[in-house]
């Protein structure tokens, strides 16, 4: 018992008291109103139940000050402007069945939560009736009075949580406010591809677009591309194919992208349900599954996937800020998600990357059954003394061809291939072997004693390039390289914003970054260890990891994590044609690296095939 109760006296229970509106609304604004991008998100729902197809959202210092949404839908009479203040008062439902809904709204909670927190104006005008204006702040509700509008509502929210000073503590910076709002706006952007809708930050008194999208015209698919061009970019509407699946009369339809464009972070998954943004966890696990032959564990698909069902198969009334949805069906909505972009996947053909096979050996060919006896040929395995011989006669005469430790590896590609000069006799007996040749500008075919190895050299080289910056890491940090001329990224806000606030640790990192006007950043050095390289994308790159980790990680995890990603830019490329001195010096290292038989992506490094594995393989016992 606490403190609080032993006090109370026998005779003085606690009294129940039913809580005034006001104090009922700011525990709803609570729940429903989290952030000013939480305002803007029930604001744009509104204008879109209200038929609207122009939106125009404003704000300022991150929504904290200001939040303007103007749009041309049916608009309010002056008798119901009131009425829209009121809690659980709403035009979406008549209460009689809260399954089926058809609208964003419904709960009836949205502007009375909003007044209660903050100081709000709503003006409106309904077709045939005249403008009419109503203000309310802190809960107190003013008059009705007219206004001057043509048509559609204006709602502007001043102030958010001024009324509950306690909550304003827990805001984060105006830039990340700012993101959140874009974020929110481009998401309904992207199930309302024929609305218009438009965001503009007005902070100081200067306006700023930050994001359009025009209505597009046409089929519901095409619109739906070019919105989705505009929203996550171009790269992703030219690397996705369309996805339209049904299932038991729930239908599946959008865009999902290529394994090979699939992300390093979860950034690019928009889900909706019936048009509503959700972040459900089942769903993003189904995302996940339908990709799981495809993509390594450290890759992320990239999708915008629109399920569409009877309202009354799915229940949005599971969370205030609606979220998170419950399926009737969850097990038939899986598998549609599932199946469904298997199937599209499967189609692109060429376009899809080809799935990892899970056993080499058993890809070349199945293994005799107890039906089919092994084939038995005339020709025995060689004597060790045969085999001997053979590595006699490759081996060479000269000397070795690199002394310990290995040199470090040229960048520049070289001008020709060289055929790779015959090993010394030790050079097999090592764990990974002498090089032999490098196939298709990629693998490495190097010789042991007892069969082959087969080395993916950007894979190898990019989990040593890792370990190396790892190392440097935990001694005394990254080295870095002054680049001659910085090199300038033009950025999104957001994203500009997120790598300023971790600056500090990515200069430890080896990587240099300054603000340079607008949403530019300024490149100044780059870790030593990578060498020449592309700086726009390794930002890039390290964008993606920053945006999946937040703050949950360790912050060592979130250390290792990006410099993962860094070690990508700085390893031998697939392509690039190396000297037999350079295959057997990346061999060696490999033996000397720690986790050097798998690259960051969770992906093996190299392939052993034994002797016996070749004979079976060629019917051999």
């Amino acid at each position: 018992m606490n403190q609080h109760h032993r006090n109370i006296g026998a005779n003085e229970r606690p009294v129940i008291r039913q809580l005034d509106d006001a104090a009922a609304n700011r525990i709803a604004a609570g729940e429903v109103v989290e952030r000013p991008s939480s305002a803007v998100k029930e604001l744009v729902e509104n204008a879109l139940d209200a038929g609207a197809s122009r939106i125009e959202v404003d704000y300022a210092d991150g929504g904290k000050t200001l939040i303007r949404v103007r749009d041309d839908g049916y608009g309010m009479t002056a008798e119901d402007l009131p009425l829209a203040l009121s809690r659980h008062a709403t035009s979406k439902i008549d209460g009689s069945d809260l399954l089926n809904i058809h609208t964003f709204g419904f709960r009836g909670e949205a502007l009375p939560s909003l007044g209660a927190v903050g100081r709000l104006t709503i003006t409106s005008r309904a077709q045939g009736f005249d403008a009419a204006q109503i203000t309310v702040a802190g809960g107190q509700i003013g008059p009705v009075k007219p206004a001057a509008l043509n048509r559609g509502t204006v709602v502007e929210l001043r102030d958010l949580f001024f009324a509950t000073p306690a909550r304003l503590k827990f805001m984060r910076s105006d830039r990340a406010e700012a993101q959140a709002i874009a974020d929110v706006l481009k998401r309904l952007a992207m199930a309302e591809p024929f609305v218009s809708f438009t965001l503009t930050d007005v902070s100081n008194g200067k306006s700023r677009e930050i994001f359009r999208a025009d209505a597009e015209q046409g089929e519901l698919f095409d619109a739906l591309s070019a919105r989705l061009g505009r929203v996550i970019g171009r790269a992703f509407a030219d690397n996705s194919v369309r996805i339209e699946a049904e299932r038991e009369e729930i239908r599946l339809t959008g865009y999902a992208a290529l394994p090979t464009y699939s992300r390093g972070a979860a950034v690019e998954q928009f889900l909706f349900v019936n048009g509503r943004p959700v972040r459900d966890k089942q769903l993003i696990g189904a995302l996940r599954a339908a990709y799981m032959d495809f993509l390594s564990r450290e890759r992320h698909p990239a999708a915008c996937l629109f399920i569409t069902c009877e309202p009354e198969r799915v229940d949005v009334n599971v969370h205030p800020a609606k979220a998170e949805v419950r399926f009737r069906e969850a097990g038939t909505v899986r598998g549609l998600i599932v199946t469904g972009l298997r199937h599209a996947l499967a189609q692109a053909g060429h376009r899809a990357s080809s799935t990892v096979a899970e056993a080499t050996l058993g890809a070349m060919r199945p293994e005799p059954g107890p039906e089919q006896p092994p084939r038995i040929y005339q020709m025995d395995r060689p004597s060790l003394g045969a085999l001997r011989s053979s590595y006699s006669a490759q081996a060479p005469t000269s000397p070795p061809i690199f002394e310990e430790p290995a040199p470090r590896f040229d960048y520049a590609p070289s001008a020709r291939a060289e055929a790779p000069a015959p090993a010394e006799p030790g050079l097999t007996e090592k764990p990974l072997g002498a090089a032999r040749a490098q196939v298709h500008e990629n693998y490495i075919i190097a010789q042991t004693e007892t069969g082959i190895v087969i080395v993916d050299q950007h894979a190898a080289h990019e989990r040593l390039v890792y370990e190396k910056l790892k190392t440097q890491m935990s001694e005394n940090g990254v080295a870095a390289q002054a680049l001659l001329i910085p090199e300038i990224v033009e950025l999104s806000a957001g994203d500009a914003t997120l790598l300023l606030d971790h600056a500090e640790a990515l200069s430890r990192l080896g990587l240099t970054i300054e603000p340079f006007g607008g949403s530019a950043i300024a490149v100044r050095e780059t870790p030593a260890v990578l060498g020449e390289i592309n700086a726009e994308a390794l930002l890039r790159d390290v964008l993606d990891e920053l945006s999946d980790l937040g703050d949950s990680q360790l912050v060592q995890a979130r250390i290792e994590a990006v410099l993962s990603r860094m070690a990508c830019h700085g390893s031998i490329r697939s392509g690039r044609q190396m000297r037999a001195d350079e295959m057997n010096a990346l061999l060696r290292q490999m033996e000397a690296t720690p986790h050097s038989g798998q690259c960051n992506h969770g992906r093996p490094t190299y392939v052993e095939l034994k002797l016996s594995d070749i004979e079976r393989l060629f019917g051999r016992t």
